[in-house]
């Protein structure tokens, strides 16, 4: 009789796009271990409440339940998105792995193929993200955001039935639930860019390490550059000690030898920003010396802005 195969829990929300890139993290996570998944839904607070995210408490509340699921041991991993996870240390869990990051932009949905520039005045455009709407108001003050909560495909539905002239949404999630077909412009990050570790999945395990054959498994999926490049972009939300009502975009790269981190903070409507750009040469491409240059170009952003005004032109920054 054959040994019975090891098994790895993975915790994750139960919404249609936490289950499509959980699904899809863990089947790597499992041929890498030669292990077999089992997938443990956990509702949160941020499923179930139709609030804005600012009022019922912005970034945590799609993590902490599964953190606690986590710590309780009714897990062994929890995939997230890593742009919902707190920027503070948890005590009891440390992160595993940062998979390879998908595409980090925003995509614009909207009715009859049109691009921002092309909606008419007035347009109402759907998203509840503080940042998104600063954006909007930077580069169209003309046009109308609207307040929207709920799954991607309810979102869309709204643009269908005629309820909004667009939405906002990540392009990650749109091809993660091969929804990519519904975005008629993506904003290049040089330009717009996105929440600090959007695009990019985190694995988080207990602090104490575990199995073998969960370690293994953690390592094969962990992807070195995206970890450093999420880890800059993180370290400036917790820099500035930003509220979740804090618009605040950041996009770091690698490229020739070289990390760049390019940081922006703007007013609520987006009439105001000051930007932060930064680079840095590792010392060699091994996870410490990545980590050592995403500390220092977020850094030296962080001082940069805090120097020029940041928390003045976003008060947000001061409710952390």
């Amino acid at each position: 009789m054959s040994p019975a195969r090891d098994v790895i829990r993975v915790g994750t929300r139960g919404s249609a796009l936490a289950l499509a890139q959980t699904r899809q993290i863990a089947e790597r996570l499992g041929a890498a271990a030669d292990a077999d998944i089992e997938i443990v839904t956990v509702t949160t607070q941020g499923d179930t409440s139709r609030a804005s995210l600012q009022q019922i408490g912005g970034t945590g509340v799609f993590a902490a339940a599964l953190r606690e699921a986590l710590v309780a041991g009714e897990c062994d991993v929890v995939v997230h998105s890593l742009k919902d996870l707190p920027t503070g240390e948890h005590p009891d869990l440390r992160l595993g792995a940062v998979p390879k990051r998908a595409d980090a932009r925003d995509s614009l949905c909207a009715r009859d193929g049109l691009a921002l520039a092309d909606l008419p005045e007035g347009a109402r455009i759907g998203t509840g993200s503080p940042r998104r709407i600063a954006q909007l108001g930077q580069a169209r003050p003309d046009v109308v955001a609207v307040d929207v909560r709920g799954n991607i495909d309810t979102r869309l539905g709204f643009v269908e039935q005629g309820e909004l002239d667009a939405v906002l949404l990540a392009s990650a999630g749109l091809q993660r639930l091969g929804r990519a077909d519904a975005a008629t412009e993506r904003f290049e990050l040089a330009d717009w860019p996105t929440a600090p570790g959007q695009g990019a999945l985190a694995l988080e395990v207990r602090r104490e390490r575990g199995p073998r054959h969960l370690e293994r498994g953690l390592e094969a999926v962990d992807h070195a550059s995206t970890r450093a490049t999420v880890l800059a972009e993180r370290l400036v939300l917790a820099g500035l000690e930003a509220g979740c009502a804090a618009p605040i975009g950041a996009t770091a790269f690698i490229e020739d030898e070289l990390l760049f981190l390019t940081a922006t903070v703007y007013s609520a409507d987006g009439t105001r920003w000051l930007t932060s750009s930064h680079a840095a040469t590792p010392e060699s491409r091994s996870a410490a010396d990545l980590a050592d240059a995403a500390r220092d170009v977020a850094e030296r952003a962080v001082a940069e802005l805090l120097g020029n005004g940041a928390a003045d032109l976003a008060p947000a920054l001061e409710s952390p």
